[in-house]
């Protein structure tokens, strides 16, 4: 069946005069949601904790801001881009008991819906809108005259005009200029969530610490064996996003070509494992296992982000993409990593 995907055409913006719209932090995608809605013609108030570093940097910007519960009692749409393991308990303290009656929730991730954290009353319209980028890119984009795509959905439409509105947001983000495609908050969520773990973050990562790890205790130079296994990776990456997959297997030797075909490192035990861990998102025990993890503190989380915070290939890493002037210098990608131009830290969204 072919997927549904909406332009600018579809969409009208009228829909969002006279509403306001309650943009809940200010990090990656919160600044680039409020500015990006804000510079549509649409009435944006951002919502954030008066003791947070953001609150000066949105103000910055000329955007209004308030506490979280003043920004949700007078918005007509609330959307809620914090992350997932905060956004129950803010939901419970300062966006329920205050939400205006018949006011839009909104999301850019399922997660909280899906897994019954957030549980809206019904006369409450639900509804998604998923950039497939980071908030900076959503910026960019859109100042540039662009768009980035996205994935969107509505889960609760009392009134039925719950796609008007979402459409509606989607244009005023600027997505529409490159298209939206109607997903659900259930496939949304779960293929999001194998993407992350079985492809890129647990996939890539994983697989290229491995490949540096069998090259260099086979006594090859750490620095080619860098070069080989991951810093060529996103050569790879980009002709795959430009053409597909045959356009970056086009585009590599014959050799790799063959290599590529003959390879026995990914298998079907490889598939076995991801229909297992797929399972685990979809009956709720990967979500489980997190947020019980967090509401303890993190401790499981917090020691493996120190286990895995020291990658081997890591040994040579920021040396040699100094080499490179596109990266302007070792310390790049921890400064990109932790803040947006130094001022909108990661965590810093509440």
């Amino acid at each position: 069946m072919a997927a549904t995907i909406w332009y600018e055409k579809d969409a009208d913006l009228s829909v969002l005069e006279g509403k306001k719209v309650a943009i809940l932090g200010y990090g990656s995608q919160g600044h680039a949601h409020a500015l990006n809605l804000r510079d549509s013609g649409v009435d944006v108030v951002v919502g954030l904790r008066p003791t947070s570093k953001s609150v000066e940097f949105a103000k910055e910007q000329g955007l209004e801001v308030k506490s979280v519960p003043e920004a949700v009692a007078e918005a007509d749409i609330v959307m809620i881009l914090l992350p997932d393991q905060y956004q129950a308990a803010v939901y419970k303290k300062d966006v329920e008991p205050n939400l205006k009656p018949g006011a839009a929730l909104a999301f850019a991730h399922g997660f909280n819906i899906h897994y019954g954290y957030i549980k809206p009353t019904e006369d409450h319209p639900v509804f998604m809108v998923a950039p497939k980028g980071p908030g900076h890119i959503v910026r960019r984009e859109y100042a540039a005259g662009r768009g980035v795509p996205v994935v969107v959905a509505v889960e609760q439409d009392p009134r039925g005009d719950g796609w008007a509105i979402t459409l509606a947001y989607a244009k005023a983000l600027g997505a529409l200029r490159a298209g939206a495609i109607k997903t659900t908050f259930t496939e949304e969520t779960e293929t999001d969530l194998f993407g992350e773990q079985d492809v890129l973050m647990g996939g890539i990562n994983h697989l290229c610490d491995l490949g540096f790890d069998v090259l260099t205790e086979a006594g090859y130079q750490p620095e080619i064996a860098y070069f080989e296994v991951f810093h060529e990776l996103k050569m790879l990456v980009d002709l795959a996003n430009e053409g597909g997959l045959n356009k970056a297997r086009w585009s590599c030797s014959d050799t790799a070509q063959y290599g590529d075909y003959t390879s026995t490192v990914i298998t079907d035990e490889t598939k076995k494992r991801m229909q297992y861990q797929l399972k685990r998102i979809q009956d709720g025990s990967f979500a489980k296992e997190f947020m019980d993890d967090q509401a303890a503190g993190a401790p499981k989380f917090k020691k493996l982000q120190e286990e895995f915070s020291h990658p081997h290939l890591e040994t040579v890493g920021p040396k040699l993409r100094a080499m490179f002037s596109w990266n302007n210098g070792p310390a790049k990608d921890q400064d990109e990593a932790e803040s947006f131009n130094g001022k909108i830290a990661r965590t810093q969204v509440q």
